[in-house]
């Protein structure tokens, strides 16, 4: 079980007030970016093989051949709600650390393990590849339905790219860099959700050598943490609500929690 803490707030100075959301989010070193949004296969037990290996039938990512020293289940990232045109900004450094190998080991932080050119990971479905650093936090956005059947957008190369963007448009489907969520000056990341999102998904892009078929996620162990707004303007100036906006504040200042189950 894991918590997504939520505060909903409105965004003040426009005609019509906007609502606006702060989220946080764990994400386990076991979070499969590649089974965002893929409630329709199960995952096979621990030990078990996955039933194809090939990507082409969209069922199948690669385990050990043995058992590992955590026999981790791969999990279904967290996402949370967005609709086209939001931007999501992020409000804080990400923190923790993911360990990819076979029992307790050095932790990598949200930025990966060694170069932007050293991960070139196949596409999952409707879900793009990855190329980035090794087990970094990455994204995609979607669109209500499962993310199979169609063919995956063009993979996005951060060896080119590189991670010192302001800001992102990513497409549906489109695997991107998140990394602690800052550039190399201390500019926090904002990511603008496509036309068709309403759901982000946080998640860890894995596979054996780090190329290839997705995979290898049965001896990941950690988590990173991290906290973003969407359409949250935290240096917009105040200005007096009308009482009816006031009410809806009042009604949406409190925090929540959701939890939700790991499939």
């Amino acid at each position: 079980m894991r918590s997504l803490l939520i505060s909903a707030v409105m965004v003040a100075g426009l005609s019509t007030p906007a609502l606006a959301a702060t989220f946080t989010v764990n994400v386990d070193g076991t979070d499969a970016i590649f089974l965002a949004g893929r409630t329709d296969i199960p995952i096979p037990a621990a030990s078990a093989p996955w039933g194809d290996s090939s990507p082409a039938t969209e069922d199948g990512m690669l385990r050990h051949s043995g058992a590992t020293p955590e026999e981790a289940l791969e999990t279904l990232p967290d996402s949370i709600a967005v609709a086209g045109g939001d931007v999501v900004r992020v409000l804080d450094p990400v923190v923790g650390g993911i360990n990819f190998f076979n029992g307790p080991g050095v932790l990598f932080g949200p930025e990966g393990n060694s170069t932007l050119t050293s991960s070139s990971i196949s596409s999952f479905g409707g879900i793009s590849g990855y190329k980035g650093t090794q087990g970094a936090l990455v994204g995609v956005f979607l669109a209500n339905s499962i993310p199979t059947g169609v063919a995956p957008p063009a993979t996005l190369d951060f060896g080119t790219i590189g991670t010192d963007f302001a800001t992102l448009s990513p497409e549906i489907g489109q695997i991107f860099f998140i990394g602690d969520g800052q550039t190399s000056g201390g500019v926090f990341h904002e990511f603008v959700a496509p036309v068709s999102a309403t759901r982000l998904f946080f998640g860890v892009p894995d596979a054996f050598g780090f190329n290839g078929v997705p995979g290898a996620y049965d001896d990941n162990d950690g988590s990173y943490q991290i906290r973003v707004g969407v359409n949250e303007v935290p240096t917009l100036t105040p200005v007096p609500l009308p009482a009816t906006a006031l009410l809806l504040l009042g009604a949406l200042g409190g925090l929540r929690v959701l939890r939700k189950r790991n499939t």
